[in-house]
């Protein structure tokens, strides 16, 4: 075993694309936990019935992509809804039913097109749907969650603490399985501010600087607890509804 890998307990956690690279291999699920704002994107998409195919580079080569995928490709700058589909969770509330979307991102979307191969069944989870994943990914024996955290301007980790506690309150409602230390602190920290609404985390880094750029709203969204029903799985190239 390597000291690394959590593999004495059935729910593991660790961090951004190397958990995926060091650790898909021992797990039969993936849950890749990204809040602002690729997870919830893909639940608001999913929610619609629309189909979300996650792309790692935002650059022309995603055009071509979503041509060989008959997909719409999503702007790579964050936008507002009046401009067209972007990152900003608010340009996808009303995404029609059927409609296929390319979502380049370096975060969640760059590590759930390299968990596909990993041989592990892949989802994306968020504040929004919670519980719904939970579900969805309750018989699985190794769940491997991930929250990928954001990138400091020299594009190393920098773990974002909204990511944390989402990843927590999903591993919280895996009360029936054994939890390494790393998804308990993340539980921990999912409770710890759970009895405020979640809306401390208003005010966490990430949601400072949505703000800052205009997209209060957008934070908002991301900050809904539960209102989905749905869970989001990686199928052939996909997020679908499950």
């Amino acid at each position: 075993m390597v000291w690394y890998a959590q593999e004495r307990f059935s729910v593991r956690l660790e961090w951004g694309i190397e958990a995926v690279e060091q650790l898909g291999q021992t797990a039969d699920c993936i849950i890749i936990v990204d809040v602002m704002s690729f997870s919830t994107c893909i639940s608001l998409a999913v929610d619609n019935g629309a189909r979300v195919y996650p792309y790692p580079w935002k650059d022309e080569s995603a055009i071509a992509y979503g041509s060989e995928k008959g997909a719409i490709v999503a702007s790579t700058e964050r936008r507002l809804k009046s401009n067209g589909y972007s990152l900003s969770p608010c340009s996808l509330k009303d995404i029609e039913q059927g409609a296929r979307l390319v979502l380049p991102s370096p975060n969640g979307s760059a590590i759930s097109f390299r968990a596909k191969d990993s041989g592990a069944a892949v989802f994306s989870g968020c504040f929004r749907n919670m519980a719904a994943t939970a579900r969805a990914c309750r018989h699985f024996r190794r769940i491997l969650v991930i929250p990928c955290g954001e990138r400091w301007p020299n594009g190393t980790l920098r773990p974002a603490v909204e990511d944390l506690v989402a990843a927590g309150g999903i591993i919280s409602y895996l009360a029936e399985k054994t939890w390494s230390p790393e998804a308990r602190a993340a539980a921990s920290a999912y409770h710890q501010n759970s009895p405020y609404g979640l809306s401390t985390l208003g005010e966490c880094a990430s949601a400072l600087e949505l703000a800052e750029k205009g997209f209060a709203e957008d934070v908002v969204l991301c900050l809904n607890v539960n209102v989905s029903e749905l869970a989001c799985r990686l199928q052939r190239d996909a997020y679908i509804a499950v």
